[in-house]
């Protein structure tokens, strides 16, 4: 992973969980919708501001999970979930 100087922001991403919905791919540049596997993908998994609002936007609109999302926004510096934070508390949301 680069610095977190560099790129404070990572996304954790459950592609397990995946359904290939492809909401991500129709609002972030950084995802897209293989139509081989049906299933999406991040171009980069850490990030710096420039690019933080339309992942966060790819992660406030995947339905997966009954609309609590797959992918999952984490500033590094705290370790706090930014989106889409479903319990509101900043705790990260992951369901493996």
């Amino acid at each position: 992973a680069p610095p977190v100087e560099v790129a404070p922001y990572k996304l954790i991403f459950e592609a397990n969980k995946c359904f290939g919905a492809g909401k991500c791919a129709e609002v972030s540049d950084n995802w897209e919708l293989s139509i081989q596997t049906g299933i999406a993908q991040p171009n980069v998994y850490f990030f710096g501001e420039d690019d933080l609002d339309h992942n966060v936007r790819a992660a406030e609109v995947c339905p997966a999970k009954k609309d609590r999302g797959v992918i999952h926004v984490i500033d590094r510096r705290t370790d706090e979930e930014i989106a889409p934070d479903p319990n509101g508390d900043g705790t990260v949301s992951v369901d493996w």
